[in-house]
């Protein structure tokens, strides 16, 4: 059943990328406004996924990186908490078409981690991994933005589990799908490896302000 789910997203979220849907054709580069282009504004949370939801306990959960890196890591919950905490507010917004505002993070700095695993001088991309065998790409300087976290609250409550909890990753001025949930591993290459949408007609970039929804 959740295969069939799974597939039958998937095919709507592909034509979507092969008819361009949403697109206006008006990117918004010095971002004149705060809403980008395309995007309408929602004060609720809407709930995206591929149609599976990992039930992770915390005492289960694990972050696993590793790749290009120095000194490879992994966390059980004690040791995320241990690492040094962080507060964030920013915008979301997702491909879809809506954007949220103000959103308040909990957790860590992907700066701080990057500075506990040391990428090796060759490390150029990270990818993200959920439990759900859900992965995206991003460059290693992105991932290393001052606003990006792994985090494990949202507007002072725990991460739920329709929204990636216990831990997901926050990379905030990009489309939402670079902020994948469930997440239990990071890998860090010295090539690119595109991600799950990355690879079915999704844009390898997305930057909203530029409407980088597909390829």
């Amino acid at each position: 059943m959740a295969g069939s789910i799974r597939e039958r997203l998937v095919a709507i979220k592909q034509a979507w990328a092969q008819s361009g849907r949403l697109l206006t054709g008006k990117p918004d580069p010095g971002h004149a406004g705060r809403l980008p282009p395309g995007q309408r504004l929602v004060t609720n949370w809407p709930v995206l996924d591929l149609g599976i939801k990992p039930d992770i306990s915390t005492a289960e959960w694990r972050l696993r990186v590793d790749g290009a890196v120095a000194n490879p890591i992994q966390w059980d919950w004690a040791s995320y908490l241990a690492q040094p905490q962080i507060s964030d507010v920013s915008d979301i917004h997702c491909v879809t078409q809506w954007s949220r505002f103000d959103n308040r993070w909990d957790g860590v700095a992907t700066s701080h981690l990057l500075s506990v695993v040391q990428p090796l001088p060759g490390a150029n991309v990270v990818v993200l991994h959920g439990a759900d065998g859900y992965t995206t790409n991003l460059t290693l300087e992105r991932f290393a933005g001052d606003d990006c976290l792994i985090a494990h609250a949202h507007d002072g409550l725990p991460l739920s589990r329709e929204h990636g909890g216990p831990v997901r990753a926050i990379i905030p001025r990009w489309y939402f799908w670079k902020s994948a949930k469930w997440l239990v591993r990071i890998e860090l290459l010295a090539v690119d490896k595109p991600g799950f949408w990355e690879v079915r007609g999704y844009h390898n970039e997305g930057d909203p302000w530029l409407e980088q929804r597909y390829s």
